[in-house]
């Protein structure tokens, strides 16, 4: 199959392509500018069906893995995440691209942020076509999803490392189940081969849920360090702290990944496993297979 990979270059995007090329499909990824076997898009402008519709011709599915923290005018959020998708699922539709997966995110669904309120608006929308018979299309929402080269993971690797830490509030109660963004890319590929999709909603979680603050002491026991002193960062500071990190990404967090992170980010693990065909990776396994 010719499988259209929006994202590609991003930290899922990279996943899902190599799971989809062991599977023996052939890869059409996006980029911003045109290159030898990328399809060149702009996710800050390509908003109209028309637009897309050329870029489906001999495309036999599509996977959108694009998204974005931070508002910017280069990629601005509510372009990126609702109305470029809007109009790429349209042009599925238009075309009879009928298979198409929709990277989302898990703990969205109360979220009044605008990376909460845009992604709902494009997950609504493929549903919508998926309620119409239009599309056989699946949202994915992963919980927190760890691996090399991702952000976040990042993220929680820099904190496991201090001696001392505080974290805010919502980092040391809200719930999540890691996931292995390799086995979130190979999930990616069998939903793309599924003769039928499972569900049309499909939240992509690790078996064992478990605070961030715990997935981060975690961490640091994987390792080999000693537990570090953990405290709360008073809600004053933490706020302050992401709004620093609107302006300048120096701050672990900024104000929609802080709002992101307030939510608990569980789900029921058997749906995901069985579309993996296996047990998925626990979270005290993730940081050896990142670093293997």
């Amino acid at each position: 199959m010719n499988v259209l990979v929006c994202g590609a270059s991003g930290f899922v995007g990279r996943a899902a392509c190599d799971a989809l090329r062991r599977r023996g499909h052939r890869v059409l990824p996006t980029a911003s500018r045109p290159t030898d076997g990328a399809v060149a898009v702009d996710f800050a402008r390509d908003d109209d069906p028309s637009t897309w519709r050329p870029r489906l011709v001999g495309v036999d599915a599509v996977v959108n893995a694009v998204g974005v923290l931070r508002d910017s005018p280069r990629r601005p959020i509510g372009a990126v995440h609702e109305r470029v998708p809007r109009a790429l699922f349209e042009a599925c539709s238009q075309a009879g691209v009928r298979r198409v997966v929709q990277v989302s995110a898990l703990g969205i669904a109360g979220a009044g942020t605008a990376y909460a309120r845009t992604k709902r608006a494009a997950d609504d929308a493929l549903l919508a076509h998926v309620q119409a018979g239009r599309l056989d299309g699946v949202v994915l929402r992963p919980s927190v999803v760890f691996g090399g080269g991702g952000a976040s993971s990042e993220m929680f690797l820099a904190l496991s490392r201090l001696p001392v830490l505080l974290l805010p509030r919502a980092v040391r109660a809200t719930r999540v189940q890691p996931v292995a963004v390799g086995e979130l890319g190979e999930a990616i590929a069998h939903l793309v081969d599924a003769a039928v999709p499972p569900a049309p909603m499909l939240a992509a979680v690790g078996p064992v849920p478990l605070t961030l603050g715990e997935f981060i002491a975690s961490l640091r026991a994987q390792a080999g360090r000693a537990p570090a002193r953990v405290g709360t960062l008073p809600d004053a500071l933490a706020r302050w702290s992401a709004r620093a990190g609107d302006v300048v990404p120096l701050s672990p967090w900024c104000s929609e990944t802080l709002a992101l992170l307030d939510t608990d980010n569980v789900a029921d693990p058997a749906p995901f496993e069985r579309v993996l065909g296996r047990r998925a990776m626990r979270y005290d396994a993730l940081l050896p297979e990142t670093l293997a």
